[in-house]
């Protein structure tokens, strides 16, 4: 449903001229219903600083606003939609802040206080990378810079968030995001909930920072780790390794890891005591 005063979505499209634009990755989510269901998949917000990275429109906005945040802060980059956010401002005062920004040239963790949220339809062309950046957070800072975040992404790109050790979508991401998090899928997005109709399906992926990273290792040394392994996924660890520029061979047996091997058959644990052995 609409709130009290508020022009249906695809009237506020059709009256500001917001034609989504290819070069932000924007596809805008009109189905209230859906909108509600992305915002419910975060829980409870009722105590939390939400922050919501491009809202376009405003349609996930008013959703999260009608779940009663604590405070809603959204992240806008296209000039375009300042106006078209205008009237939620005006009926929630305080309560709602748009920043006119890019979310890559952010910190979260200076918005508002703790404990902050994060619940957005990401733009696809930087959902990768913002998840990153809050892993990056995560792993200096903890629940303290920011407790969780719900976001609607390419389905491929959340299956790599997710995957499991052996599965074709395992990766680099998805050891990181075992580290610093507890993911999970919430459910698909058809094209058709869309304006305009993106060419992949979509997902929401809920996402909860851990209070402790599940192994004691730090960042740089699981990335360096991964990316090498990774980089050459196909090839054994005693060969992929070598990027690394030490024995290969000598650093797995430190880590008592078999260098035959392959990066898509190592967990999380075994990735940590490869960085440990290296370190």
């Amino acid at each position: 449903m609409e709130q009290d005063g508020l022009l249906p979505l695809t009237q506020v499209i059709a009256q500001h001229g917001l034609n989504p634009k290819k070069s932000l990755g924007q596809h805008f989510l009109l189905d209230t219903q859906l909108l509600a269901r992305v915002v419910r998949a975060a829980g409870d917000i009722s105590q939390a600083q939400v922050i919501e990275v491009g809202p376009g429109p405003g349609g996930l906005t008013r959703a999260i606003l009608a779940a009663n945040p604590a405070q809603l802060t959204a992240i806008e980059k296209d000039a375009r939609c300042l106006a078209a956010l205008a009237p939620l401002k005006e009926q929630y005062g305080d309560r709602f802040t748009i920043h006119e920004a890019d979310a890559l040239k952010i910190d979260i963790s200076t918005i508002g206080s703790a404990p902050r949220l994060v619940i957005a339809n990401l733009p696809y062309n930087v959902g990768t990378a913002l998840v990153i950046d809050w892993l990056k957070l995560a792993a200096t800072q903890g629940r303290t810079a920011l407790t969780g975040f719900t976001v609607m992404l390419q389905k491929e790109v959340a299956e790599r968030m997710v995957a499991d050790v052996g599965k074709k979508e395992y990766g680099r991401l998805s050891v990181i995001m075992r580290q610093y998090t507890d993911a999970l899928m919430m459910f698909d997005v058809p094209p058709t909930a869309f304006s305009p109709p993106p060419k992949v399906m979509s997902a929401v992926l809920h996402a909860t920072i851990r209070e402790t990273p599940r192994e004691d290792v730090s960042l740089a040394q699981l990335e360096k780790v991964t990316a090498a392994a990774f980089n050459h996924r196909r090839k054994m660890l005693r060969q992929s390794l070598k990027s690394l520029g030490v024995d290969a061979i000598a650093l797995c047996e430190r880590a008592g890891i078999d260098p035959t091997l392959r990066a898509e058959q190592c967990d999380l644990s075994m990735f940590a005591r490869l960085a440990r052995a290296l370190d």
